[in-house]
């Protein structure tokens, strides 16, 4: 998979998402074998340029290349000052968002509400590619509704304006996250364009991943919801389209020590009151489906200090290390079940 100059390592990237893919995810899903990580997005709006949200967002110390950043917004003039501006701040790769669903960003018109206005969007990729001299990208979903399917034009006009790769997620704005992806929408934007093509959609298993390549033809897969709480995921899926075989379970034990330094990385991150609690959403992604896992998130949500979290953390892998050396996953009912039982 090539980006401009960026040979990637392989063909798995991390999908941007809002409040998960910042800083210590994005270099812990590399070490776990992504080629590549997308930033969450960055707003386009000056104004907020200096808040710490926005300035947190920006921060890629001691992150493995390409360093990609996306930004959001719905005015070109402002998306190719933001382009400008991340470049200047070490931005290697400009991504721009096109396919985010959620309704603050599209009642800005941004995100895929940019999709309801195909001559704007011509106006944003010809000014954006235009502002930078680094390789800049496309991530989009296939039209604002079922009624409104945008994904060949939009990937035509990309590929004229110079739009080095575009990553299409499988579904409408209106879909948002609900019903399958369309990978025959990908599969054609595939055929129709010369630039590498990205897919992105439901890929949540190594099965899936060979699937979806094969099907599409598309030269990459972009990882999102799937690697909530399973970086590894990445490791598992390169090994087998590698070698056609499944990994087994990750050893509890390195599970535990992954764990451990995620957290640490986010506690250093976003400080002491920040860092509890946004660790609580990664521990929860970590833990669910495991063994007495619904017990242990109730009582990891009240703890109000990092030093407890991680000693809850740590006591709760110990005793999963007592009923199996690898981890496993039950459904939900069947773990609160177990939970109880033990």
């Amino acid at each position: 998979m090539q980006i401009g100059p960026y040979q990637l390592k392989n063909r798995l990237i991390v999908a941007p998402m809002a409040g998960v893919t910042d800083r210590p995810f994005r270099m812990l899903c590399k070490q776990m074998g992504a080629g590549m990580a997308v930033s969450e997005m960055i707003t386009a709006n000056k104004a907020l340029w200096t808040t710490p949200k926005t300035l947190r967002r920006a921060n890629h110390e001691g992150e493995v290349e390409p360093i990609v950043v996306q930004i959001a917004g719905g005015e070109p003039q402002m998306l190719a000052d933001a382009a400008r501006l991340n470049v200047e701040h070490g931005a290697q790769i400009i991504d721009i968002n096109m396919g985010c669903p959620a309704k603050k960003v599209c009642n800005v018109a941004a995100g895929s509400a940019l999709l309801r206005d195909l001559a704007n969007v011509g106006r944003i990729l010809e000014q954006v590619v235009k502002a930078v001299d680094v390789p800049v990208t496309l991530k989009t979903r296939t039209g604002w509704s079922s009624e409104v399917k945008t994904a060949l034009q939009v990937a035509r006009m990309a590929e004229d304006a110079g739009i080095a790769a575009l990553a299409l997620h499988g579904r409408t704005r209106e879909d948002m996250y609900r019903g399958a992806a369309e990978y025959d929408t990908i599969a054609a934007v595939k055929q129709a364009i010369s630039i590498p093509v990205v897919a992105n959609g439901d890929i949540d298993s190594p099965q899936k991943a060979k699937y979806v390549l094969e099907y599409t033809g598309a030269d990459a897969i972009m990882i999102g919801r799937a690697a909530q709480g399973r970086p590894w995921i990445f490791r598992e899926i390169q090994h087998y389209l590698d070698s056609g075989e499944l990994l087994p379970p990750p050893r509890i034990a390195e599970i535990a020590v992954v764990m451990q330094a995620h957290l640490t990385e986010l506690y250093d991150f976003y400080g002491e009151y920040s860092g509890c609690r946004i660790a609580r959403k990664h521990i929860a992604w970590y833990t669910k489906g495991l063994r007495g896992s619904n017990d242990f998130r109730q009582a990891m949500y009240k703890l109000e200090s990092t030093a407890e979290q991680q000693v809850a953390v740590a006591d709760y892998f110990t005793w999963l290390a007592e009923h199996s050396e690898r981890l496993e996953y039950l459904a939900d009912s069947v773990a609160e079940a177990d939970a109880v039982a033990d």
